[in-house]
């Protein structure tokens, strides 16, 4: 796993600091009282949550970066992109239309 750079540690600090006072906000705009869920907030704004990809780590051996991917994730990724037809496709057809 790689170290965090020192933006990157800033930033978790101050999001698990807010959550340790209480003013720690989710999405939807309501109090964050799950410790999991802080700590999910903090690696997703400091860009190293294990769900994130670098260009390098997409581009490894020439595979795309849905190539290894669930169907699950794959589909939740195309609601994310509010992909139409999405809950009818196959992984393979999720796949390409994540790709392009």
């Amino acid at each position: 796993m790689a170290r965090e750079s020192k933006t990157q540690k800033k930033k978790i600090e101050r999001v698990m600091h807010a959550f340790k006072h209480g003013d720690l906000e989710s999405g939807s705009g309501g109090k964050v009282a799950d410790r999991k869920q802080a700590i999910a907030i903090a690696l997703d704004e400091a860009g190293v949550s294990s769900q994130q990809t670098s260009p390098a780590q997409a581009d490894q051996g020439g595979r795309s970066a849905t190539a290894e991917r669930s169907k699950a994730k794959l589909y939740h990724e195309a609601k994310k992109r509010d992909i139409p037809g999405r809950s009818r496709m196959t992984k393979d057809e999720l796949r390409r239309a994540l790709d392009h």
